[in-house]
């Protein structure tokens, strides 16, 4: 159960990085919307982190939780906001997701 609760937390901070960019995107009016969707993201995801490392060890929660937002990051950067998808951009990605997949092998 904290892999998955770390999982999620990780998709919160994919959340809140991607209303940041849609906030910084439209007027005044709409983005108070997108700031107020990040804080939200943000505390969902900082208390979920919290809640792994009660059980997972804190360098591997901290590095998982990382590792998926950054993966997710630059995922929604080249779906919605129109970032590059060049050959070296997605290999580095995916030697990020491996790392990430093994800390969750070799952790205890």
């Amino acid at each position: 159960m904290p892999w998955i609760t770390l999982i999620i937390a990780g998709l919160f901070e994919v959340g809140f990085t991607f209303c940041l960019g849609k906030a910084k995107e439209v007027p005044a009016p709409a983005s108070y919307w997108w700031v107020t969707g990040f804080f939200i993201s943000l505390s969902v995801s900082m208390y979920l982190l919290y809640r792994a490392t009660q059980v997972l060890p804190m360098g591997t929660a901290y590095a998982v939780w990382t590792g998926i937002g950054a993966v997710g990051t630059v995922l929604m950067g080249i779906l919605f906001f129109k970032e590059p998808a060049d050959f070296w951009r997605l290999f580095f990605i995916s030697t990020l997701i491996l790392s990430i997949v093994g800390l969750k092998v070799f952790s205890h």
